[in-house]
């Protein structure tokens, strides 16, 4: 760290941690490096095939399927793997949080403060591309990354908004299966690893943070059906934030109870007796930041509805600009381009497609950046395929593709030169392929005259 602890801090903590050997291990955390992680993307295969690619095996983190530790000499974020969505980067305590929502395909599912998007491309992958995920960030920056993010991973069952939570919650009223509430907090759990986030570190600014995870809280609760599942999450140390937020709105509403989940090594019950069915994940004890979590269950029932029809009132989704797949440009790109048709709603926003969730209300009155897997453009007698949609395909769903080999030096070269733009040669039929590399689509390419245009989005392109 290059910034002190500030004096506050450690003297709330030294009260949170009155036996002195465990405040000391504590502090002398913060002299050592933070765990790094990642989750691999079940939509795109499995984890064992992926290390075999990556060329070793990593350590599983205890309370993610989907997590593992991976060793500073690795570097996956600069790997064409990693721009095919083949996996995602996330600190390892705030996988927790979407674990113990335990999403189910099919279901209606909210993330409600959801950038950058390590909560929603988890839940997404349990959803295995099945159900309604509603991931929406009020910030429209962090929006536009959390859209980039749902994007990379190849999410075809996603819309993202932009919305603040007591505007949303006026278009779901008792709509949802389960809801993450990933709450904005001061962030004292990520001190390790953040130094701005020492540095904007105040008590004032706790006492501000729970007031507003208060508010956040409220708005959820309309938005939540009985019987189902509320998730509260923070990667803070403060009770304020913690504890006390989680015992105020249980105080407020009765018909909510915690849930006791099972804990994993390293994991401690709550601070406060009546809240000790939380969850504190603390960085001397575990492999993982700081961070916090309550399981919250909504009056009695079934958690996974046995109905998940939406109701005739919500399902109005051809008044976006519903669309035939008999529309001549678009028919003739599915009808060469893929195996097996799409399922859903095709929807145009202007030029824009878009294969909207079979389970999708209407989206009349919201402020969506990305509503559901972008299809392409049509863009006068042309349909121009969309970089979401070969991120969510695979090449056995294609008629044609390009399967790059990373274990031949040369076309792994090809492969990261695509990512920058770059075109290639290649023999064949005329008209457009799905690039991958080891199975793994990274984009779309199409061929003419025996040169591979390079159609990978120019605000993406890097060089690895």
């Amino acid at each position: 760290m290059s910034f002190p602890l500030p004096e506050a801090f450690l003297r709330r903590m030294q009260q949170l941690l009155p036996d002195q050997t465990e405040y000391e291990s504590f502090i002398q955390s913060y002299d050592t490096d933070h765990y790094q992680a990642l989750r691999t993307n079940p939509l795109k295969g499995d984890a064992d095939t992926l290390f075999s690619y990556l060329g070793c095996m990593l350590t599983p983190v205890p309370w993610c399927s989907t997590g593992f530790y991976y060793p500073p000499q690795l570097h996956p974020g600069k790997s064409p793997y990693h721009e095919a969505g083949a996996y995602y980067i996330q600190e390892p305590s705030a996988m927790a949080p979407a674990a113990y929502l335990d999403a189910q395909p099919g279901e209606k599912i909210l993330d409600l403060c959801a950038a950058p998007g390590g909560k929603s491309t988890q839940i997404a992958g349990a959803m295995q591309g099945q159900g309604l995920l509603i991931s929406n960030e009020i910030h429209p920056a962090r929006a536009r990354i959390l859209s980039e993010n749902i994007e990379r991973m190849g999410i075809p069952n996603a819309i993202v908004t932009n919305m603040a939570p007591a505007e949303l919650s006026s278009h779901f009223p008792l709509f949802f299966d389960r809801i993450m509430v990933d709450a904005p907090c001061s962030g004292e759990g990520m001190f390790r690893k953040n130094d701005e986030a020492i540095t904007q570190w105040s008590p004032e600014n706790v006492v501000l943070c729970a007031k507003r995870q208060q508010e956040i809280l409220e708005q959820a609760d309309l938005m939540l059906r009985m019987g189902g599942r509320m998730v509260y999450s923070t990667c803070t140390f403060s009770p304020e934030e913690d504890e006390q937020c989680i015992l105020q709105f249980l105080d407020a509403h009765p018909l909510y109870r915690l849930i006791q989940v099972p804990l994993y090594d390293g994991m401690q019950p709550g601070l406060i007796k009546e809240a000790e069915s939380t969850i504190r994940l603390w960085p001397h004890k575990l492999h993982g930041e700081g961070h916090f979590v309550a399981v919250l269950q909504k009056g009695e029932g079934d958690p996974v509805p046995s109905g998940r029809q939406v109701s005739k009132k919500r399902d109005r989704t051809k008044s976006n600009g519903a669309i035939s797949q008999d529309d001549s440009l678009l028919s003739a790109f599915l009808q060469e381009t893929l195996v097996t048709p799409l399922s859903g709603q095709m929807t145009a926003f202007g030029e824009q497609i878009y294969l909207l969730p079979e389970q999708a209300p209407s989206l009349h009155g919201l402020k969506v950046l990305r509503a559901g897997l972008h299809l392409g453009q049509l863009s006068g007698k042309r349909f121009i395929p969309g970089h979401a949609l070969a991120l969510s395909l695979r090449p056995a769903q294609v008629r044609n593709y390009v399967n790059l080999d990373s274990s031949d030096p040369q076309q792994l070269q090809t492969a990261i030169r695509f990512i920058a733009g770059e075109t290639f040669s290649y023999e064949g039929k005329n008209g457009w392929y799905l690039i991958c590399i080891d199975g793994y689509s990274l984009g779309w390419g199409k061929l003419a005259g025996n040169i591979m245009k390079n159609h990978y989005p120019k605000g993406l392109r890097k060089h690895l």
